[in-house]
C-alpha cells in the first residue's frame, strides 16, 4: 500500500491568498497520485468559501484554522517575534510535527526564510538555508543558486551550496551526475573575488564527490553549460531579476509585434500553440525550494497564479519521495578536510593586478 504524503500549505500567503492557492489545489488533486494530501493553513471561512466556490469536496484537503498572517511587507526579525500561530508558522511547523513531509508558501520570503530556519534548524551543520531556482535552456532547465536568501557569502557558504544544489538538481531533474560551475566575471583562475576565487580552489581539489568544471559566465545561465550555477545571493538575485525583466519586455514586444496588423494577428492565430509554448519557456520559475533544512520548504513567487502554485505543489511531492537531503549530508561530511586540504591552493591563487 502506499504511504500518505502530506502537504502543507500556507494558504494566506503572497498577493491573492486563497483565491489562487484554493484553485491550485483543485489543480494538483487532479495531477498528484491518490497518496498526496494536503494541509490547508489560514482563515477557515475564506479557506471553505474557495473551496466551495472551486467544488473541491475532497478527504484529501484538510483545513487548520490560523488567526494570524505574516505581511508580505513584515521584516523578518518581526515576524519571527509575532507569527506563532500564523498560517505560515504552522503550514512549516506541520514538518516538524510529522504531519507533513513538505511546505509551500507564497508569503513574505525573508519572513519564511526565518520562521523556517528557527523551527526546522538546519541540516547536517549546514549555516544557511540557500534559495534555488529552475532556469530554462535549450537542452533542459539550469540549477541556479543562490537567488536571494543570503546576500553576503564566504567561500564555504558558496562550496556548501555547490553541495546542495548537486544533490537538489539530481532528485528534481534525474541527472545521474550533474555538473557544476561557479558563477564569476571571467573563466581564468585569477578572476574574480577573494571567495569565489577560494571557492573554486576546494572545488577543484576535488575531495567532495561533485563533478566540478570550473567558473562559469553570466551568459552559461541559459545556455546549459553546467547543470549547477552557484553564486551568493546578491548575485544571484539581480541575475534572475535581470532575466524576468528581460523575458518580460520580450514577450510584450512580440504581443505588441502579432498585433500590429491583421494579418500580423492572423498569422498569430494560427501560431497560437507554438507561441503558448514560448509563452510558458519565458515565464519564471514558479517556486524557489530553501535546501538546507531539516524539511522541504518551497517559496512560491507572491503574484504566482493557481496555475504557478500547482506547479510548486507538484514540485514539493517529488521532493518530499527523493533522497537528496541525505546526498547533501553526505558529502557534508567531507566539506571540512576537503577545506583544510584546499587551504594552500586557496592562497596561492594571485590577485589579478
Amino acid at each position: 500500500m502506499t504511504q500518505a504524503l502530506a502537504i502543507s500549505i500556507d494558504a494566506m500567503g503572497g498577493d491573492h491568498g486563497p483565491s489562487v492557492v484554493i484553485p491550485a489545489v483543485s489543480r494538483a488533486l487532479g495531477e498528484l497520485p491518490p497518496n498526496v494530501r494536503f494541509l490547508l493553513h489560514g482563515d477557515e471561512a475564506q479557506i471553505r468559501a474557495e473551496l466551495a466556490r472551486c467544488k473541491t469536496a475532497s478527504d484529501r484537503v484538510e483545513v487548520r484554522h490560523a488567526d494570524k498572517v505574516v505581511a508580505m511587507d513584515e521584516k523578518p526579525a518581526q515576524a519571527l517575534r509575532r507569527s506563532k500561530g500564523s498560517s505560515m508558522w504552522n503550514a512549516v511547523e506541520a514538518i516538524r510535527e510529522g504531519e507533513a513531509a513538505a511546505a509551500v508558501s507564497s508569503g513574505n520570503t525573508g519572513a519564511l526564510m526565518a520562521i523556517s530556519k528557527l523551527i526546522l534548524r538546519m541540516a547536517a551543520d549546514l549555516d544557511r538555508p540557500a534559495l534555488v531556482a529552475g532556469i530554462p535552456h535549450p537542452k533542459g532547465i539550469t540549477t541556479f543558486l543562490d537567488v536571494g536568501a543570503n546576500v553576503d557569502c564566504d567561500a564555504e557558504r558558496l562550496v556548501e551550496f555547490a553541495i546542495m544544489g548537486e544533490a537538489f538538481h539530481r532528485a528534481a531533474h534525474g541527472v545521474a551526475h550533474p555538473t557544476v560551475g561557479l558563477l564569476n566575471v571571467g573563466s581564468e583562475d585569477m578572476k574574480g573575488h577573494e571567495e569565489v576565487r577560494q571557492a573554486h580552489a576546494v572545488l577543484r581539489e576535488g575531495k567532495i564527490d561533485l563533478d566540478y568544471r570550473g567558473f562559469v559566465e553570466g551568459d552559461d545561465i541559459t545556455r546549459g553549460k553546467v547543470d549547477v550555477i552557484v553564486t551568493d545571493g546578491f548575485t544571484g538575485n539581480v541575475a534572475l531579476k535581470a532575466m524576468e525583466g528581460a523575458a518580460k519586455f520580450i514577450t510584450g514586444e512580440l504581443k505588441s509585434a502579432l498585433k500590429a496588423n491583421l494579418l500580423t494577428t492572423f498569422g498569430a492565430g494560427l501560431a497560437r500553440g507554438g507561441l503558448m509554448k514560448f509563452r510558458d519557456r519565458m515565464n519564471p520559475p514558479p517556486a524557489a525550494p530553501l535546501l538546507g533544512l531539516n524539511g522541504i520548504v518551497l517559496k512560491c513567487h507572491g503574484g504566482a497564479t493557481d496555475r504557478d502554485f500547482a506547479q510548486a505543489l507538484r514540485v514539493a511531492a517529488d521532493l518530499a519521495q527523493s533522497g537528496f537531503a541525505a546526498e547533501i549530508e553526505r558529502n557534508m561530511r567531507r566539506l571540512p578536510a576537503a577545506l583544510a586540504d584546499a587551504g594552500p591552493a586557496a592562497a596561492d591563487v594571485e590577485l589579478p593586478q
